[in-house]
């Protein structure tokens, strides 16, 4: 049976109406995390009891059982025993058959100090004195159904709650730090909202009498969905109404959406292997929206998806070190490793242009024949298609297979011709490759579902149309010369276009005069940013693109437009024009900085102050005077205690002051993190630490990141914000990495942090020989489980490489030349 870090005592079979048999041999495969137990004689198949007495670690791995710290209201440290099973970490609590498809019940019962909460998955039956020790009692819980070992979990430590029931009379609780409970509210009610819309769409109950949410302090990952409760970082569940920003409530809100869903769609039903994981995560992270645009209809969550989930997926899709959304999957360290933005972010997008193909209808109505079918068991990607296949009686298998079983996704192009009324459109696919046109004997192909809209109405499918083969041609019937065609309305299909010429010359004037919707144009930016990095297109295409988004009002359109200066500004940070490229962010910000101004307007909502962060963050951080002087000013007011910042402003200010500050800055922003009380404000200071320009005072950040000021799994945003935060950085958090990678590793061996961190650090680099350097570093400091990043990693820096000596000219003469122009208003 599997077992890891846990040392048998003695272990015995008992035989349903027989005698007891001792084991006489306890053999451990170490490797395999691996026990054999051996008896004196062959045991017979039949129905028996195995006990076994053992001594476990309560570990600092942030898996398994582990010990969290946190500190008390008084001040004084203090440990909690918390559990993190997934994916193979419950045989570091007790040895089991470790496996999603080996279910099982679970009777749990805690010995813990009486002054301290124990939670388990079920509701606590039975509670009594314990015989040897009066401070100690035994907490006895409820027997789980039918379940996985990963989703089991415990946690004994001390918390205040706030509950509630749901109107299908779940009772809700969320477990807060001590004197939190407050914090705990908005999390609360967003999860008594879920519970029944959950219910509703897939029209099955939610299966146990209750549900927790708890915050643990030293955590991993975001979440977990241990079924029945379910475990947060903090920053993921606690939300204090005057201290939060906006994007917090949005990050609560989208997590708790997502582990709530998993307690039908991965607890209820489980995959069969981790081949199959996608199943579970791309189907949580899309959801999640769902659930999030049900309860808060203002965020326009579903735009806000193109750019976190759809766009990010494309990136790392593109490269030749991606995977397919399948994979098979051996050691438990290959089983960490797809915990990336392939099983999540592609297989939600892929999910979402699966319900788009079938229509609501009939996909809630495969959902429901899916979780009835298998509640309790196991199924694997197949089976889930031949629900919905049955729903909707189209070729779902067929055409998703294409899109789950081989890596990549397709460019499509396409050209038109006006023939009389009607406009003929000539689509070709090809496998769209990040480092330009697809070269090699057979090309994958896709089934493609594809929309074509036109400037009649751009909110209209005119018509839909599966492509299934390599080569088509269509005609859309009644469109006028002057009318523009745009395909993948909603940007929902994933695939990237690239028009002819003329097409994008005509769709260009509908992101000035907005005519075309917000997803729409930022879809068609995003397209033309990743044509321009792989070389099919110039650099300086784009840029004159970019400069027709002034009137732009919609922020997630504004954000990705950021995200790719972001990566045109680190890229350029090679070269000696760095500070053209800034004066370039200055000139498309500025307007939309001066109409948004500082302070909120009335009647603004949620995606105003996103904006304003957003916005103001980007001029100060390329240095706009006006923007760096109020950033001092109100920084100035805050320290003093005379007017506190906005939540919402804290970053953006903070990341100005920061980068054009010096070491007085950094003492101060040293003592705000030593002060803030919230998680949230602690790790907003982390992430822009990295700012900071001078040398020694970098030093001093990286330092800072391995103290004890800050929890582990938020390290890895420091260094990360040091590589990102200049060129100088870039260099030194890799020193850093390569001087302490004993420690890191150790600290995080295994988990997906690491990968985090690597990731974080040397993507930036655009230099050939870093690529040698960072693979040769790993090949003598392996990281098993990071092997997968490492590679995209280099692969990434080769093409940083190749971008710069291609554009980095001929962007340079661009930029001189609109410097050279008189300024048009």
């Amino acid at each position: 049976m599997n077992c890891a870090d846990i040392d048998i005592i003695t272990a015995s079979y008992v035989p349903e109406g027989d005698e007891e048999i001792h084991a006489t041999g306890f053999n451990y495969q170490n490797e395999d995390e691996k026990v054999t137990l051996s008896f004196p004689s062959t045991l017979q198949p039949g129905t028996g009891t195995l006990k076994i007495d053992f001594v476990g670690e309560l570990n600092d791995k942030m898996k398994g059982f582990y010990r969290s710290k946190y500190t008390t209201p008084s001040g004084e440290v203090r440990y909690a025993a918390v559990t993190q099973f997934e994916a193979t970490d419950a045989r570091r609590a007790f040895p089991c058959w470790d496996e999603p498809a080996i279910k099982a019940t679970f009777d749990i019962s805690l010995v813990v100090p009486k002054d301290r909460v124990a939670l388990s998955n079920m509701n606590v039956v039975d509670r009594k004195p314990y015989p040897d020790d009066e401070n100690v009692v035994e907490v006895k819980f409820a027997r789980t159904p039918v379940m996985s070992t990963y989703l089991v979990a415990f946690v004994v430590g001390e918390y205040d709650f706030v509950e509630t029931r749901s109107k299908d009379g779940v009772c809700v609780r969320v477990y807060t730090p001590v004197g939190k409970a407050e914090q705990g509210k908005f999390a609360l009610e967003v999860a008594a909202k879920t519970l029944p819309f959950y219910k509703d769409y897939f029209n099955v109950p939610y299966p146990l009498p209750k549900i927790d949410l708890i915050a643990i302090a030293d955590f991993a990952a975001g979440a977990m969905e241990n079924w029945g409760l379910v475990t947060y970082r903090e920053t993921a569940l606690l939300i204090d109404p005057k201290n939060s920003c906006s994007s917090s409530r949005q990050w609560v809100a989208l997590v708790v959406g997502h582990e709530l869903a998993h307690q039908w769609f991965g607890n209820l039903v489980t995959m069969e292997w981790w081949t199959h994981l996608w199943l579970n995560e791309g189907f949580a992270s899309w959801i999640e929206y769902l659930c999030v645009d049900h309860c808060f209809p203002e965020y326009d969550i579903w735009t806000q998806f193109v750019s976190a989930d759809y766009t990010r997926a494309q990136e790392l899709d593109a490269l030749d070190n991606s995977h397919p959304i399948e994979v098979s999957v051996g050691h438990p360290s290959e089983v960490d490793e797809i915990f990336d933005a392939i099983s999540y972010s592609k297989g939600a997008s892929v999910i979402r242009m699966l319900h788009d193909y079938i229509g609501d209808k009939d996909f809630k109505k495969g959902m429901n024949m899916y979780l009835t079918k298998f509640q309790q068991k196991n199924a694997a990607t197949e089976d889930l298609w031949e629900s919905l296949e049955s729903a909707s009686g189209k070729p779902i298998a067929a055409v998703m297979n294409t899109w789950t079983k081989q890596m990549g996704f397709p460019l499509i192009y396409v050209e038109a011709e006006q023939v009389e009324d009607d406009r003929l459109l000539k689509l070709s696919q090809r496998k769209f490759c990040a480092s330009g046109p697809y070269v090699g004997e057979d090309c994958p192909q896709w089934m493609v579902p594809i929309t074509v809209s036109t400037s009649e109405d751009p909110n209209y499918v005119k018509l839909k149309i599966l492509m299934d083969k390599p080569e088509m041609n269509v005609v859309l019937k009644n469109v006028k010369p002057d009318q523009w065609v745009k395909l993948n309305l909603g940007t929902v299909g994933f695939y990237r276009t690239q028009y002819s010429a003329a097409m994008l010359e005509s769709l260009l004037p509908g992101i000035r005069d907005l005519s075309l919707p917000p997803v729409d144009r930022l879809g068609l930016q995003n397209d033309l940013f990743s044509l321009a990095r792989a070389g099919i297109i110039s650099t300086v295409e784009v840029l004159k693109v970019m400069e027709a988004f002034v009137n732009e009002p919609n922020y997630t359109v504004w954000s990705d437009l950021s995200c790719n200066l972001g990566i045109l500004s680190t890229l350029l940070s090679h070269t000696d024009f760095y500070e053209e490229i800034q004066e370039f962010v200055k000139d498309v910000f500025s307007p939309i900085g001066e109409r948004l101004g500082w302070d909120p307007k009335p009647g603004e909502g949620h995606l105003d102050a996103l904006l304003r962060g957003l916005v103001l963050g980007k001029l100060g951080k390329a240095g706009h005077k006006t923007t760096l002087e109020e950033a001092r000013r109100r920084f100035k007011d805050h320290v003093e205690g005379k007017q506190v910042l906005s939540a919402d402003l804290r970053s953006p200010v903070y990341l100005t002051v920061l980068k054009h500050g010096d070491g007085t800055t950094l003492d101060v922003m040293l003592k705000l993190h030593k002060q803030a009380d919230m998680q949230e404000e602690k790790n907003r200071i982390e992430r822009v630490l990295g700012a900071t320009l001078s040398p020694e005072l970098i030093q001093k950040v990286l330092t800072f990141a391995l103290s004890e000021e800050v929890r582990p799994q938020d390290t890895v945003s420091v260094i990360g914000g040091v590589a990102g935060g200049s060129k100088h950085g870039r260099k030194a958090a890799w020193k850093f990495i390569k001087d302490n990678w004993e420690e890191l590793y150790n600290r995080y061996q295994g988990g997906f942090l690491i990968s985090r961190l690597i990731k974080l650090s040397v993507e930036g680099f655009a230099v050939d020989k870093m690529a040698g350097e960072v693979k040769a570093f790993f090949e003598s400091h392996p990281a098993p489980s990071a092997e997968r990043t490492i590679q995209q990693c280099c692969e990434n820096i080769l093409l940083n490489a190749a971008w710069l000596k291609r554009d980095a000219e001929s962007i340079h003469q661009y930029l001189l030349q609109r410097k050279a122009l008189p300024a048009t208003a």
